[in-house]
Order: C-alpha cells, then structure tokens, then sequence
C-alpha cells in the first residue's frame, strides 16, 4: 500500500505513516503518547484537518470496484475489521479488500483517513464527536465495532476505587469512553480527577490523570510510578498475565453494553458509492456474527501465531478476553471487578448497531468529563441533533437484516434501548 501524497504538517509525509509494528517493544511508545495527544490534538481542528481534507479531495475519484482500504490500531477493538478480511466476508460480498494496514497511533489512523489513504477504520467513539464537530471532518458512524472489552487495572494491593485518592491513573486519551467512565467512578466515590502536573501531587481527595500509551502501562504500574490505568483489552489481560496487576473494575460493568471504538467512513463515499458502502458494512457486521459463535478461534485468527500477524498480542492473552472461562467470570464476581452479574456482560461483545440513545449520552457526559485543550465546540452541542448529523444508521440495518435480523445480536426488532450507567 502506498502512502504517497499524504502530507501532515504534524509529520514527515509518508515516513511516519508507513511504519507498522511486529511486537509490543516496537510500537515505540507511540500509541497514545503525550506527542500523540498533542498531534491528535492539532488534527482535530479545523486549521489542522484542513491540509488532509485538501489532500484527499486532490486524489482521483475512486471507481465503484476500487478496493477497501482498512487502517487500524494492533487492539482487540479492530476485531470485526480483521475477521472481516480474515474470514473472507468482504469477498463474499463482492468488494476487494486489501489486507488491513496496522497503523502506530491514534493520530495516524486519522491523518490516514483524512488524507484518504484509508476508507474504513475503528476510531474511540468520543474521537468521532470531536472530529466531527471539532474539526469539521466529513466523517460518519455506520456501525459499532464492538462492546465494552475495557477495564480499569490497578496495582495488586488496591481493593477499591477509594483508594485511588491522592494517586496518578493513566488513561489513553481525553476524548475515551475509559475516561468517560472513570470520572463517573471517581465522581461516586468522592473523588475528583485533576490533570497530573510535573512536581505537583494530587490532593487526598484528587485522582491525577495522564495519557500513557498502553505499552508503557505494564512498566509503568509494576515500577509504582501509576497506581493503575484504563485501557481497553488485551492490556487488562497481560497485566493480569504477568502478575502486575489485577481488574478492578470492568468499563461494561459501569455503563452495561457501551460502545468503545465504532466503524466510521467517509460521507463522500457514503453517497458517491452506496452499493459499495453497502457491501463493506455488510461485511463488517457478518464478521461480527461470525465472532459471537467463534470465539476462541477469533483469538488465534488476531494472533501474532496466525500466518497474518494481525496483532502482536499472543493467542492465550486473547483468549482470555474473547473466550474466558467460566471460572474466571465467578471470580471477578467473587472480587467485585464485576457487581452487576445480572447484566450478564461478556468481558468483550460485537453488536453493530449505533444506538442514538448511547451517542446522546455520551456527549452529555462528555461535557461533563475532564478533558485537556479547548473544548468550546462540546458545549454547544446539542446531544440529539449532533447524533443525527454523526451517525448514518442505513447501511448497518439493511446488514443486520443480512446477517439474519436482531436477534442474532440479542438486540430488539425496535433497534432502541435505554442507558443503564451505574458505578
């Protein structure tokens, strides 16, 4: 793939972007590293996005057979992308795809996207709001791309959120569903969340927050320089793994079935080529069928021992988040990690549909969280019209009809819900 043309003023063109990662010691710090933050932070303006935006709009119309071109994070929340390809649905559908690129960092996924090097990738769901309406991005949601699959780890001798007071959490970035939550349980239990400041602790009744990419997290929790981090899967597991650190609490055991990273697209592409946006999305939401009955396959299919390397992430770390056991589902019972058992929650699940209630409550209580930089554009959002205007539900219903209607994914015919958040 070609990454020619696509030029950032946050990044050499092309150099930056070409870069993939074949283990956890190669991705260099880069996944939502303080320099990450600041490039996302620029990109999501609309001074920053304009240069890729001119870039794309620059590039020859793509024909109506062009193939799909996926970028994504090495992270168990690019699944439904890579079974997807895996599996062969795209194929199926009649739409050529080429093999996903692993991109290094949120701010490259997007700088892809927006240049149009890429068609299709998973972006956090708080991303997609500030792109869209921050930075004015040409962006929608089609899909989800899975649920929950998060957690909040902490060192072995924390038992309780209370604990956390006058202590640092890293988070991996402002605009997260993880930082979301957090401050919903940090709010319960009396404690208010500060930007970490050098030189500066916390407050006893203060919980400092820091954007730490995952891959520093591991270190960083077993040298007690945090004492503990939100992060979605399969950082949980590993932690769990090498005895560094243990599941406090899950993030779908806060906010049950929440959205983490959603399918987003191109407007243009939605309306030059709907048949063949029809095609993708259909694609993406068999694969999500295809998960919920094969899961422990799906764990070797993402794993660095597949022929495909999608990941660098070990097939029995995997496992443990798409395919736990029994046993272990008692004893986070048992330990109070989960406390809503009668939600009966899997530690990661696939459902394609973009509830508006779920986008509606999530930009209400984005602008009630802790972010850092401006944020002037989240409070005039109004959470009913900005769900409108971000999300393009048409192509996800006619695949869940496709893939065998609602029941397949245990939602309702009515395709509504109502929130349930409870820390």
């Amino acid at each position: 793939m070609s990454w020619a043309g696509c030029v950032s003023k946050f990044s050499k063109p092309c150099a930056r972007l070409c870069g993939v990662i074949d283990g956890m010691s190669a991705m260099d710090n880069e996944f939502f590293s303080r320099r990450d933050a600041l490039r996302l932070a620029g990109l999501f303006t609309a001074a920053g996005a304009l240069p890729l935006l001119r870039a794309r709009k620059a590039m020859a119309q793509p024909g109506p057979d062009a193939p799909l071109r996926i970028g994504y994070l090495p992270i168990t929340d690019s699944t439904p992308l890579l079974v997807a390809h895996g599996q062969g649905f795209f194929e199926a559908e009649g739409i050529r795809a080429e093999k996903p690129v692993m991109l290094r960092s949120w701010s490259q996924v997007i700088e892809a996207f927006l240049s149009g090097q890429v068609d299709m990738v998973h972006l956090l769901s708080p991303m997609t709001i500030w792109a869209r309406f921050g930075s004015r991005a040409p962006l929608k949601v089609v899909a989800w791309n899975h649920l929950d699959g998060s957690g909040l780890t902490v060192q072995p001798g924390i038992n309780s959120v209370k604990e956390l007071g006058g202590q640092t959490v890293a988070v991996p970035f402002w605009y997260s569903i993880h930082n979301v939550v957090l401050g919903t349980l940090l709010k319960a239990n009396g404690l208010k969340p500060v930007i970490a400041r050098n030189g500066k602790a916390p407050a006893a009744d203060e919980v400092a927050l820091v954007v730490m990419a995952p891959s520093d997290m591991l270190p960083a929790l077993a040298a007690r320089r945090i004492a503990g981090y939100i992060v979605a899967e399969p950082f949980n597991a590993a932690a769990e793994a090498q005895n560094i650190g243990k599941v406090l609490r899950f993030t779908g055991d806060v906010w049950r079935d929440h959205a983490c990273c959603v399918v987003a697209m191109h407007e243009e592409d939605l309306t030059r080529r709907p048949e063949w946006s029809q095609k993708a999305v259909t694609a993406v939401v068999k694969a999500q069928a295809w998960i919920r009955d094969h899961r422990a396959e799906t764990a070797q299919l993402i794993s660095r021992e597949n022929p495909n390397r999608y990941t660098p992430h070990p097939a029995a770390v995997l496992a443990k988040v798409l395919a736990p056991s029994e046993t272990a589902h008692a004893d986070y019972v048992a330990s109070g990690a989960i406390r809503h058992a009668d939600w009966t929650n899997r530690r990661i699940d696939f459902q394609p549909y973009p509830f508006p209630s779920y986008t509606e409550e999530l930009v209400r209580r984005l602008q009630d969280t802790l972010v850092e930089g401006d944020r002037g554009f989240l409070t005039a959002l109004d959470p009913v019209a900005a769900t409108r205007e971000l999300v393009d539900d048409r192509f996800v219903r006619h695949a869940i009809a496709a893939a065998g209607g609602p029941g397949v994914f245990g939602i309702s015919d009515s395709f509504t819900r109502t929130e349930t958040i409870a820390a």
